[in-house]
């Protein structure tokens, strides 16, 4: 049968045809055969890792990381009991048994810093999340109400954050006693304030953009608005804000345990390890140097992670 001039043009929705012999690889291809699509080859895990995030950004993820593991499985490869005293040598070096030494009483830092890390993260983190949640919460509030529900909670909010979140741990501390939720408590009240004010700005600005005037216009509640429109356009803002808040509790908490009003005895976080090692400085025991450089190493990987977040966002709002 002989092939006709004009082949007929294809409906619509139908593949498209082509007539080439070859395609664009120089494979042979049968006349009138369906163009077919290669798909993009798909990038591994590390490369996709890349995009998302810088070098910096990626190396504070991995050290985030690192220590929310250690968190959470600490206690269970620990070497040695939290409170075992496993040598006779006070601030001794480091050796096959005790990677990282011992303190003041003969024990193993390694188990130690293990152990205290779920009080120095954990209740950072509790913490954090606990005064990012309630400052949101209110700030959203403040921004979506009236003019005289902001005013109240706004001035409020100000009076609180004027008072020094040491100041203030030390007063509760010092009246109701140091425990777990009350270090948790105190730690999350300090920065509450904080959170409540960067959420009511992000939210009071994104209140006066089009789409949420149009969802006023359409008849939405506040609830609706503040939850569907304005939430989602500030979550990177919040995420660093979290992170800022999480490092600064660390800090608190740290300073506090090292002042003798955090965790208490026998149970340790980082700061107390530096506190009750404080003897070995003059020498260098790494009893003292550890746990410190176990803090800052946290701080920093957060911060670096903090900062990807920013730059994304930024991004995100300039694209927009």
């Amino acid at each position: 049968m002989n092939r006709p001039a004009h082949p007929p043009l294809p409906h619509a929705g139908t593949e498209l045809y082509s007539d080439p012999a070859v395609d664009a690889t120089g494979i042979p291809v049968t006349p009138g055969a369906p163009i077919v699509e290669i798909a993009p080859k798909r990038q591994g895990l590390f490369k996709r890792l890349l995009r998302r995030f810088s070098v910096l950004g990626l190396i504070g993820l991995v050290i985030v990381l690192f220590w929310m593991i250690i968190a959470f499985i600490g206690p269970l490869i620990a070497p040695y009991k939290a409170g075992a005293l496993s040598s006779v040598d006070v601030f001794g070096p480091s050796s096959r048994a005790f990677p990282l030494g011992t303190d003041y009483l003969g024990r193993d830092m390694l188990s130690r810093i293990l152990y205290g890390t779920r009080y120095t993260v954990g209740l950072a983190l509790m913490a954090a999340l606990l005064a990012s949640v309630i400052g949101t919460f209110f700030g959203l509030l403040a921004a979506v109400s009236g003019r005289w529900p902001d005013e109240i909670m706004s001035r409020l909010f100000d009076a609180l954050i004027s008072i020094p979140s040491k100041v203030l741990a030390l007063v509760v501390i010092a009246a109701f006693g140091s425990s777990i939720p009350m270090l948790t408590g105190v730690a999350a009240l300090a920065y509450i304030p904080g959170a409540f004010r960067i959420s009511r700005s992000l939210a009071v600005n994104l209140m006066t953009l089009e789409y949420v005037q149009v969802a006023r216009a359409r008849g939405e509640g506040l609830f609706y608005i503040a939850r569907r429109e304005v939430l989602p356009n500030m979550i990177h803002p919040m995420l660093a804000d979290f992170g800022l808040r999480f490092v600064f509790i660390v800090l608190l908490l740290s300073g506090l345990s090292f002042l003798g009003l955090g965790v208490q005895p026998p149970n340790a976080d980082w700061g107390s390890l530096v506190r009750e090692n404080i003897g070995g400085l003059a020498d260098g025991s790494l009893a003292v140097l550890m746990p410190a450089i176990a803090i800052a190493t946290l701080t920093i990987g957060v911060n670096l992670f903090i900062d990807n977040l920013r730059r994304r966002g930024s991004r995100a709002q300039g694209g927009a």
